[in-house]
């Protein structure tokens, strides 16, 4: 089971996940969820990559709160048995930078 990250590990892991990004690329958090806006050159691209991201998250048996409207896949990740941001959260926060 996963482990609820605490203030610092959040900062650390935050600053590892973002590392080279400009600022409308970086990972941000809100509450316990970490979120970011991803932009596509179209639908058929942001639905492409949603499919090729839920397989990784079924590998990881860690699925994320997304919504997708045209050329925009908006993501929340959370951790909900431990009611906030763990490793989880991040490594699928990686794959999905990985992808886009």
């Amino acid at each position: 089971m996963a482990e609820k990250y605490n203030q610092q590990q959040i900062r650390d892991a935050l600053l590892d996940l973002n590392e080279g990004k400009s600022e409308e690329q970086k990972w941000q958090v809100n509450g316990s969820k970490l979120i970011k806006t991803f932009k596509f050159k179209s639908f058929v691209r942001a639905f492409g990559w949603m499919s090729q991201v839920a397989i990784w998250a079924e590998k990881l048996n860690h699925h994320p709160e997304w919504f997708n409207v045209y050329n925009k896949v908006e993501v929340e990740l959370t951790t909900h048995d431990v009611d906030g941001i763990s490793e989880l959260d991040f490594k699928l926060a990686q794959k999905m930078d990985l992808f886009h």
